[in-house]
């Protein structure tokens, strides 16, 4: 008898409130083999809410490379995996796309358990186009290739979704604003935590306002298309 192969779940998590997971996903996280976590100690926080009792182990950046083979290996013989980021959805800008990847080649089923991410909540709440969007996750941190990236969105029409870690949120402002004008923005920070915030503005108008605050938390940048909304 031939054993059928398992299956590769990409999870949906919470990216802060706790509450804001789907029935399905407790489901799948509760029945899998094995759960693949960006950060164990962060997946246990969110399990244990739950009362999830599952077996754990890291799938992060530098490892994915290696363990993308064990994980397929595993999911071939038959045992189902989940696979979960530290928050949001799996593979954007996050671990993931190496073993989704891996598991396609080999035949595995992939399901994706859709939930939480940060660019879409966002983007629905910042008031700028919907109709088309561009999401570039993290800008290059220096040099050519971040000009060039800069350069990139420029040109576009389409609304532009960026993520940006709090030190380095003034630079990229400013850098927006020099490379592409001064256009309408929308910061969001800490979305669906208790810290959540909202600001709106042209550029130069949220720069001022961020004058002397340290920032903290993820931030999700909304940046007006050129020739859209600013």
């Amino acid at each position: 008898m031939v054993r059928r192969k398992g299956r590769l779940y990409l999870v949906s998590t919470p990216i802060g409130n706790l509450e804001d997971i789907t029935l399905r996903a407790i489901k799948v996280l509760r029945r899998v083999d094995l759960i693949a976590a960006e950060d164990t100690r962060r997946a246990k926080r969110l399990l244990g809410r739950y009362r999830i009792r599952a077996s754990l182990t890291s799938l992060f950046e530098h490892n994915e490379p290696s363990k993308k083979e064990i994980l397929v290996k595993r999911i071939v013989e038959g045992e189902e995996i989940a696979l979960i980021s530290d928050a949001g959805t799996p593979g954007i800008s996050d671990p993931g796309f190496r073993l989704v990847q891996r598991a396609i080649e080999e035949g595995v089923e992939v399901i994706s358990i859709p939930g939480p991410t940060a660019l879409i909540a966002a983007l629905a709440v910042s008031g700028l186009p919907t109709d088309s969007f561009h999401f570039f996750g993290f800008l290059p941190p220096k040099g050519g290739k971040r000009k060039r990236r800069l350069e990139e969105i420029r040109e576009l029409r389409g609304t532009i979704i960026l993520y940006e870690a709090p030190h380095r949120l003034l630079r990229t402002l400013r850098d927006l604003r020099d490379i592409c004008g001064d256009r309408q923005i929308v910061m969001t920070r800490e979305l669906t935590k208790l810290y959540e915030e909202v600001i709106r503005g042209g550029i130069t108008e949220v720069i001022e306002g961020l004058g002397g605050r340290q920032i903290k938390g993820e931030i999700t940048l909304v940046v007006a298309g050129r020739g859209r909304g600013g």
